[in-house]
């Protein structure tokens, strides 16, 4: 299938795609003149044509819609208990005006392994680009009911911007495993394809050995492995601070829930101090109510937003390293030309070929690094402003509980 973004020629395809690195590297990078292997420089100026793609993907808060003709959500988990196995289906629906498709809507049902074979099979077929991460398939930390509410819905939210974020991508979005995940009755048929449906883009990037080896990434793509690398950590950090907050919250909130009880039970043998012990208890039982969904809230959209990244980063540093692989196998092949006896040599088809491949790489990976940090920008500050307004709002529950009971603790005037 035809790159969707691809123009008539590399360096056309190159300047098309290839956004500003000012956005994503340091100034001391940006700023330095930069080359492919062979020697030809790289315009490092953002170009008209990125801005304008980034414009059609209308990455704010605010999306039109109106310039959208792919639409997909998932919902409606199932659970199914056969002989053998009990697993958890969701529906898929699309609504589209895209011509490859035979109809304007589509609903199916797809469990974690088809979204699993979906990204298995973009990654094989575009291994340009960078495949948005799934949720993982077990949890590792703690014990938890895979088939409980809870889990089942966090990973449907999981698995629906999983497949969002497929949709809004100008390249992805075309691909043809793609459009037989949205639409095709029974996956299996295609999934026992194996290999037949794979691009030759695919294919020769999936064979390359690792017998050659990069001398160095060029600059801009070693400034974006260091980024990644400190964001992993940082985000590490954060990931695991924030699950022992959790763990102490909810330690915290089992001694609430004895705590209450005790001035309920106190207030049974003090008539004159009844009503205020009461109080106490009820208002202890609101700041466990609050601290709760305080609680739900860091676990169900916090959490899994942090490790959603921590994926996306490990994909990331997937695609630096077949861009690196493709690299080395270019500079090994011009080497090999350079040791031939001729005055002039001329370059060989397969070169050029490999040329082409290392500028692909770069463009897409590029263009999907501004991408990705465009989303990771809105994500972000959509996450932190929402874990803001949560706690504002425990704490005004909880002060709003303690305010209440104070005209109960007041000095009241004794009666004779």
């Amino acid at each position: 299938m035809p790159h969707p973004l691809a123009a008539s020629s590399s360096e056309e395809a190159a300047s098309e795609l290839t956004p500003s690195p000012d956005l994503l590297l340091p100034r001391s990078f940006a700023d330095k003149d930069l080359s492919l292997p062979n020697g030809t420089p790289v315009d490092t100026s953002s170009p008209a044509s990125s801005s304008s793609l980034l414009n059609r993907l209308q990455l704010d808060d605010d999306l039109d819609g109106e310039t959208r003709d792919l639409f997909v959500t998932v919902d409606d988990p199932k659970k199914h208990i056969c002989t053998m196995e009990t697993y958890i289906t969701y529906r898929v629906t699309t609504k589209t005006t895209r011509a490859e498709f035979d109809l304007p809507e589509y609903s199916v049902r797809r469990r974690y392994q088809d979204f699993d074979w979906l990204r298995n099979k973009l990654e094989e077929s575009q291994p340009t680009h960078l495949i948005p991460p799934l949720p993982e398939k077990f949890v590792m930390k703690g014990v938890v009911d895979r088939f409980s509410e809870e889990f089942v819905e966090t990973r449907r939210k999981a698995l629906d911007k999983f497949l969002k974020r497929i949709a809004d991508h100008p390249v992805l979005s075309f691909n043809e495993h793609f459009n037989v995940f949205l639409t095709a009755k029974d996956l299996n048929v295609y999934k026992k394809q194996g290999m037949a449906l794979l691009s030759k883009m695919g294919e020769s990037v999936k064979y390359v050995t690792g017998a050659y080896k990069l001398r160095s990434r060029p600059l801009e793509f070693a400034a974006i492995g260091d980024y990644l690398d400190t964001f992993v950590l940082k985000l590490g950090t954060i990931d695991r601070i924030a699950q022992r907050i959790i763990k102490e919250e909810l330690e915290y909130l089992l001694e609430l829930r004895e705590y209450g009880p005790v001035y309920s039970t106190w207030g049974g043998l003090e008539m004159e101090l009844a009503e205020p012990l009461e109080g106490v208890s009820a208002c202890i039982g609101n700041c466990c109510t609050a601290l709760e969904e305080l609680s739900d809230d860091m676990t169900e959209d916090f959490l899994p937003v942090l490790r959603e990244y921590i994926l996306y980063s490990e994909s990331m540093k997937n695609v630096l390293k077949k861009r690196d692989q493709v690299q080395a196998e270019y500079e090994a092949k011009l080497e090999a030309v350079a040791l031939k006896k001729e005055d002039r040599p001329k370059v060989p088809a397969d070169v050029e070929k490999c040329q082409d491949r290392v500028e692909c790489f770069n463009a897409d990976l590029k263009a999907d690094m501004e991408r990705w940090q465009n989303n990771k920008r809105q994500d972000f500050r959509q996450l932190l402003m929402g874990m803001a307004d949560k706690n504002i709002q425990y704490y005004e529950k909880c002060l709003t509980a303690w305010e209440s009971i104070i005209p109960l603790l007041q000095d009241k005037p004794e009666t004779k």
